[in-house]
């Protein structure tokens, strides 16, 4: 068992990293944020998507570039650490996963090929308030002419996106339907976040028209699946961003003097910064088992995809707030970017599932694996 990249995986991340360090991402995310109509960066997406970012996972015969889970991993982790204002996460870990695990060969040609040039975004909507989704709280209904209504809340890049997978519910069992979010049935309204460089939405449903992705009946499954997917690479993303709160605290911790010292040579700073490493690592171990899990398929992957979800949303949270506490004073000004982080870190904490939830799944899991 190898659970390193391989040394083009490597060298994908190192060119990630100088690209966005380039672009300036972080500043551009700050542009973002000062500004209330912006909600991302489009010069910033329309590079991405001329580097083909966007179609990492997308097979060769949809013009992607066929690649694995790992790529995007590497990529993922970069994207954390500069806070890039896109809609990447919404629409490449979990609208595209979902058209290549379950939507048929009609949905394919016609969509893959777009979200690989950047002629369609995608993103998907689960929440209906504010209760944690499950099978049996789903309201929002598809008729059996597919035709959706009912209103969902929190979903990341609706604006921005051109299409939207929406979790509803049919006689049959809980579908996911495909939504093309220009229908004049569609109503979109922006809601209020920490964290304003991904913006969120509700979305609005009458008689909305729809096509099936997956099965008539496990639309659960199938959303689930995509789900432990994806919090794999949020699991990244968190780990670039905690990676980048400790860089900035130990820099900062020794270029910062108190009576005649820097402050990185006091105990107290020492002991913030030694956490915030001992976190960082725990949860990057758990991410590179867990990318191992995903791209070999194992039997361990739920177990292993809910230990680097909490581990890392354990890991970004403490790093954040610990970098603000290190800068001090400073660290609560609009002018350091450490509230940047601090928000963003909030934001992931919940995006796919409170630390709550994700450490339930770990329970459930660890109990299936002491069963067998």
């Amino acid at each position: 068992m190898n659970l390193d990249f391989s040394d083009e995986q490597k060298f994908l991340k190192e060119e990630a990293k100088k690209f966005l360090t380039n672009e300036e991402a972080l500043k551009k995310a700050r542009n973002v944020m000062e500004n209330d109509d912006a909600h991302f960066d489009n010069d910033l997406w329309k590079k991405i998507v001329e580097l083909g970012w966007t179609g990492i996972r997308i097979p060769e015969a949809y013009d992607g570039l066929g690649l694995s889970h790992l790529e995007l991993c590497v990529i993922a982790e970069e994207l954390g650490k500069s806070l890039a204002p896109t809609p990447f996460s919404s629409s490449v870990y979990i609208f595209t996963e979902f058209l290549i695990n379950f939507a048929n060969d009609e949905i394919k040609e016609k969509l893959l090929p777009a979200l690989v040039s950047g002629e369609a975004i995608g993103t998907f909507a689960v929440t209906e308030d504010l209760m944690a989704p499950t099978k049996e709280n789903i309201n929002t209904s598809v008729s059996d002419n597919g035709e959706i209504s009912g209103k969902k809340i929190a979903i990341p890049d609706a604006k921005i996106a051109t299409h939207l997978i929406v979790v509803a519910k049919h006689s049959s069992g809980i579908q996911l339907r495909l939504v093309d979010l220009s229908d004049k049935s569609v109503s979109i309204d922006h809601q209020k976040t920490i964290d304003e460089t991904r913006a969120h939405y509700s979305v609005s449903f009458n008689n909305t028209p729809s096509l099936l992705v997956g099965s008539q009946s496990d639309g659960w499954s199938h959303y689930n699946h995509v789900i432990n997917q994806s919090a794999v690479l949020f699991a990244f993303e968190q780990v670039g961003g905690a990676e980048a709160t400790l860089e900035m605290a130990t820099s900062y911790a020794k270029e910062r003097y108190a009576f005649g010292r820097p402050i990185g040579s006091y105990q107290a700073i020492k002991h913030k910064l030694s956490d915030m490493y001992v976190a960082l690592t725990l949860a990057r171990s758990n991410c590179y088992y867990a990318a191992w899990a995903l791209n070999s398929e194992s039997a361990d992957f739920e177990l292993a995809a809910a230990t680097a979800r909490v581990s890392s949303t354990k890991a970004f949270n403490l790093c954040s707030q610990e970098n603000i506490q290190t800068h001090g004073g400073n660290g609560f000004t609009w002018e350091y970017d450490c509230h940047l982080y601090y928000k963003r870190a909030k934001l992931l904490s919940v995006n796919i599932g409170s630390l709550k939830n994700w450490k339930n799944k770990l329970v459930n899991n660890l109990e299936k694996s002491n069963t067998h």
